[in-house]
């Protein structure tokens, strides 16, 4: 955070405000870590705040610190409703494009407050009045850590249920700590965030460890569907929504399934594509190791986005001709793709 983000911040919190704080739809790890952990903070300075979802997000991650007193937009719409337009001051986390919210796109757009951004995913636009934006962060909850530590003056304030927080969305959005945005600097918050008390195993096993049996017939059913095309050092999944409802689908229940494309000695390029008949789409999921962009493909061809090894889109097509397009888009890649 440079000087005149972190004065016009202090300058909004020192007066009481009514805060809402808000991620992206489908909130993960990062985005509910992050939310929460702000929450936390901004509670301890005396600040009236909220945080409202979009919709659900997985059962994995409520037993965070906080997370029974989120409102979920599409279940508690009205009071959710109540609290925005309540709100003097909006934080948008783990997104920077109002579009990621679906249907709260447009009561955030007609909130006449001023937006706080912390993100750090490429291309944002221009909605905030004060942006917090860096790619080259590991997740937002370490930006959230800086935010603390910069507005602070110093990191005395992060409690245990902050810490617990910011750790659960780094952890997540790092991969275990093994993607290549984890730095240095990404080990000395974690570092510090355990001696405030993050309770690091019990949270790792809490986020990987509480798997239904449905679930792991599902990841069965996933990988038995996995295709391997070694010309383009790509492997994908499918998922349709009959095989879905066949193993009891639960919001979550596929978070990771595409990074095992990524185990394959030479594969460079993994995808899911994951058939939604509620929302009339594929849902796809890239990853990749290495120089190639899934950023850049997504927002070319699936109109998504994220980061440079982990991206996301969608796909209006069916499941079959989504999968057929994708296949047809290798051949322009081939040299990119090369181990």
């Amino acid at each position: 955070m440079n000087f005149e983000t972190i004065v016009a911040v202090r300058k909004l919190l020192a007066k009481p405000q009514k805060i809402v704080i808000v991620p992206h739809k489908n909130p993960d790890g990062d985005a509910i870590g992050s939310t929460l952990g702000l929450w936390h903070y901004l509670k301890k300075m005396g600040q009236d705040a909220v945080v409202v979802v979009p919709n659900d997000y997985p059962k994995f991650l409520k037993w965070m610190p906080g997370s029974g007193d989120i409102l979920n937009f599409e279940r508690e719409n009205a009071q959710a409703r109540s609290k925005i337009n309540g709100a003097t001051l909006i934080f948008t986390l783990d997104f920077n494009h109002l579009g990621r919210i679906g249907q709260m796109e447009k009561i955030l757009e007609e909130a006449n407050v001023p937006f706080v951004m912390i993100d750090h995913h490429q291309a944002p636009s221009e909605y905030a009045d004060i942006m917090y934006s860096d790619v080259n962060m590991s997740s937002t909850c370490e930006m959230v850590y800086n935010f603390i530590e910069a507005v602070d003056g110093g990191t005395d304030g992060i409690t245990t249920e902050i810490a617990n927080c910011l750790y659960t969305g780094i952890m997540t959005d790092t991969g275990s700590f093994k993607f290549r945005s984890t730095t240095g600097r990404t080990h000395r918050v974690v570092a510090d965030l355990i001696d405030k008390g993050a309770e690091n195993t019990e949270i790792h096993h809490r986020v990987y460890d509480t798997n239904t049996p449905a679930r792991l017939h599902l990841l069965g059913c996933a990988l038995k569907n996995m295709v391997i095309l070694e010309k383009y050092s790509t492997a994908y999944i499918t998922l349709s929504q009959e095989e879905l409802d066949a193993h009891d689908f639960q919001k979550g229940d596929t978070e990771g399934f595409v990074n095992y494309g990524l185990t394959l000695e030479g594969i460079r390029f993994a995808v899911i594509f994951i058939e939604n008949h509620e929302e009339g789409i594929i849902k796809i999921s890239f990853r990749s190791i290495g120089d190639f962009s899934v950023n850049e493909f997504a927002r070319k061809h699936f109109e998504g986005g994220g980061h440079n090894n982990a991206a996301g889109g969608r796909s209006s097509l069916s499941l079959t001709e989504t999968v057929a397009r994708f296949e047809s888009l290798l051949p322009n890649y081939q040299e990119l793709l090369k181990p």
